[in-house]
């Protein structure tokens, strides 16, 4: 049983953060600096009462419309997100209801990060071959604004919220290849909230900064930048070698590499390290920062609609980030 990328629509909250808006809280920085270093321009940034849930419903209502699906169609909905709703009901049996979906489709939420959108094509492959569904709403949708201190420019300039709709089936224009995925629970310190979940429910109010000015906050996103970097060089040439000899191609087979949008500085450095032409590596940050597991899934649209992406093409995606956790796949179209 083949599966195949049927249809994406996303969704960006309405209030853009401009670098020239960003650097007012931080007069050592300036907006060129901040283009430089990121590649980004402006970032989406949710609403207070605008929840991981609520983008996630508009991303799908986006998709229904945009290619006249009916909700009645779907049989499964997966939803990956680290900031749902609440800790319980699960947010996709919440979404099931207000979308107007069968209550015979099955409905679950996953946690996990950059690399989230490639697990959730492959969850999603899983449930077409094994015969459950047949018509899956993929879901991401992340609000990391609501967990980055204000203080903490670096974390800031990068992070966007977004959600993405993907719908996978039996049929479209993109049939999903073999997978490679990893994990390395020993990198969990490095991007990580420490309080609010059950390990550490109360928060601390430790707020200080590192050396090198970076703000620490239990209770607030901390990213090592450091170490996260060192841990994709060394995790994506791998994951891509992997992903090639999984589906039995040469690196020269891939007509374009659309990786997780972290940040410019990183892209360009992984690019260069495995050898990517830079015709062949799509980059499409500029407007809407690193929105977690929706980069892929935006990319991929955009890509789309730019027609960077054609007919009989084959496309690498790869994911990685926090957890560690890392996946890649081929489509090809």
């Amino acid at each position: 049983m083949k599966s195949f990328i049927k249809s994406i629509s996303y969704y960006l909250p309405n209030k853009i953060v401009t670098n020239e808006e960003l650097v007012k809280d931080f007069p050592e920085w300036n907006a060129e600096k901040v283009s430089t270093k990121t590649g980004i321009f402006t970032r989406c940034v949710s609403a207070s009462n605008e929840t991981a849930g609520d983008m996630a419903e508009k991303a799908a209502i986006k998709l229904f419309s945009e290619y006249s699906i009916s909700p009645t169609d779907i049989d499964f909905i997966l939803l990956c997100t680290q900031s749902p709703d609440y800790f319980l009901p699960t947010t996709a049996c919440i979404l099931q209801e207000k979308l107007g979906i069968s209550t015979n489709a099955g409905a679950l939420d996953y946690n996990l990060g950059c690399s989230g959108y490639i697990y959730g094509l492959a969850l999603a492959k899983g449930l077409i071959f094994s015969g459950i569904a047949n018509n899956i709403l993929l879901l991401t949708s992340e609000t990391y604004n609501k967990y980055i201190h204000i203080s903490d420019k670096g974390n800031r300039s990068l992070f966007g919220d977004g959600a993405a709709a993907t719908i996978v089936s039996t049929e479209g224009f993109a049939e999903i290849g073999d997978f490679v995925l990893g994990t390395n629970g020993k990198g969990a310190e490095n991007l990580i909230v420490r309080t609010g979940a059950s390990r550490n429910k109360i928060t601390c109010e430790d707020l200080g900064k590192d050396e090198g000015g970076q703000v620490l906050s239990s209770d607030h996103l901390y990213m090592n930048g450091t170490e996260i970097f060192n841990f994709t060089l060394d995790a994506v040439p791998a994951l891509m070698n992997q992903v090639l000899k999984k589906n039995h191609l040469e690196k020269n087979d891939i007509d374009e590499y659309i990786f997780h949008q972290a940040n410019k500085f990183m892209l360009n450095t992984i690019r260069k390290v495995c050898d990517i032409p830079k015709e062949k590596f799509y980059i499409n940050l500029e407007n809407k920062g690193n929105t977690v597991s929706s980069t892929l899934p935006i990319a991929l649209k955009d890509a789309l609609l730019d027609n960077t992406l054609k007919d009989r093409m084959k496309v690498m995606l790869t994911g990685f980030g926090v957890g560690y956790s890392w996946g890649g796949c081929v489509l090809h179209l």
